[in-house]
């Protein structure tokens, strides 16, 4: 299996979109061809066995190459082109900072005001229908009054990332409120939720509103959609085997988002342009809110703390990542669920960013050295982030 699997990827990656040659610049002022970086993609991708890579480098914060390699779907040898639905994951959170910072702008939300403060009753006594279960857990826990805008975004509200990774299942906070960052996909959520209250909109008509349709993502959206079904890109495990496909029918900004690259490139091209934001805006989403000490993203070592990411000043910043570099400061996100691998970083300085996207639990393993060639990035702290190398792996 794993040998046709490798056999009918290759093929496909064989007669990739045409693009024309050109000269792509990385962040230490050298270049490298197009036809050259898809050969390497190509490499990559047979000796990692990564079903597909979707791939965008930018220079000068405009895209310059986007293309996509492989396929779709391994056991219909359905080729994975631009126009395919992948799923986002956690590269929704960086829409919802996004929309986030609009409504900061008008005023809608102030990042540092407690977000009870704009409820009509106590959080603990909303009662939530759907899988997300309300906040009646907290109940005897002042301490989620204390929880802010800011403390959501850039991962401090002592959340876990999502209740049912308890032993318990239930909702708690595990730390002091903006003590200290711990990724937490219920601080998105919560926000959402208060921000659902204060609109009265849901937050599938708020991110079709403020960003799908005013830069033309007519193949995204918060909630699946019948008409993905028939451009649909599946998540495969290590040996090419399709997981079964989620389609989500409430929104959440913590990842139920569906996309294209070709959508999402209009959605980063903006974001690194800062269109739809203020300048003061966009520097704010990429400041340094919290350092991050921890060993590890994910796993027993994300409460292990270490000097290991000093070196880069490692910190979150509002909905990102953020790193110091010899190139100037970088925001990074990543992506992730089974069959699903996702990467973006942007060099604001250089206008330099890159955004990958797989539908392969191999594809993480091919990230160190993708991002090596496509923009030079050595910085990304890839032990942080859990991801093994596919050379390690074998």
């Amino acid at each position: 299996m794993k040998l046709l699997f490798s056999l009918v990827y290759f093929i496909v990656c064989l007669t990739p979109v045409v693009v024309p040659a050109q000269s792509i610049r990385r962040l230490d002022g050298s270049t490298i061809r197009a036809d050259s970086l898809q050969r390497r993609v190509q490499y990559l991708m047979k000796v990692a066995n990564v079903s597909g890579v979707a791939l965008a480098v930018f220079n000068q914060n405009k895209p310059v190459f986007v293309q996509t390699f492989g396929l779709a779907d391994v056991p219909q040898q359905k080729p994975l082109i631009n126009s395919s639905i992948l799923y986002a994951a956690s590269f929704a959170k960086v829409v919802f900072a996004y929309q986030v910072m609009q409504l900061v702008e008008e005023g809608v939300i102030n990042l540092d005001k407690p977000l009870v403060s704009y409820l009509d009753r106590p959080l603990v006594d909303y009662i939530i229908k759907g899988w997300k279960r309300g906040y009646a857990d907290l109940r005897g826990d002042e301490r989620y009054t204390k929880i802010t805008a800011r403390m959501c975004l850039d991962h401090t509200t002592g959340f876990p990332n999502w209740r049912w990774f308890e032993a318990d299942k239930k909702l708690k906070i595990k730390f002091e409120p903006g003590s200290r960052y711990s990724y937490s996909g219920e601080g998105l959520y919560l926000l959402q939720f208060v921000i659902e209250q204060l609109t009265g909109t849901d937050y599938e008509t708020l991110s079709q509103q403020r960003v799908f349709n005013p830069l033309g993502m007519s193949n995204t959206s918060q909630i699946w959609q019948p008409r993905f079904d028939s451009a649909v890109a599946y998540g495969h495990n290590r040996e090419g085997k399709p997981y079964e496909l989620m389609r989500w029918k409430e929104a959440s900004a913590g990842g139920s988002m569906s996309t294209t690259l070709a959508d999402y490139v209009k959605f980063y091209t903006a974001l690194i342009q800062h269109r739809g934001l203020q300048l003061a805006s966009f520097r704010e989403m990429i400041r340094p809110q919290v350092r991050i000490r921890s060993k590890q993203q994910f796993g027993p070592d994300a409460s292990v703390d270490s000097p290991a990411n000093d070196p880069i000043d490692l910190s979150y910043g509002l909905g990102v990542g953020v790193l110091k570099s010899p190139h100037g400061r970088a925001f990074f996100k990543e992506g992730h669920d089974a069959g699903w691998g996702h990467y973006c970083i942007c060099f604001p300085d250089k206008g330099i960013a890159v955004v990958i996207m797989t539908n392969n639990d191999n594809g993480e393993s091919i990230f160190k050295e993708l991002l090596a060639t496509s923009i030079g990035d050595t910085f990304t702290p890839w032990q942080w982030e859990n991801y093994v190398p596919y050379s390690v792996v074998r």
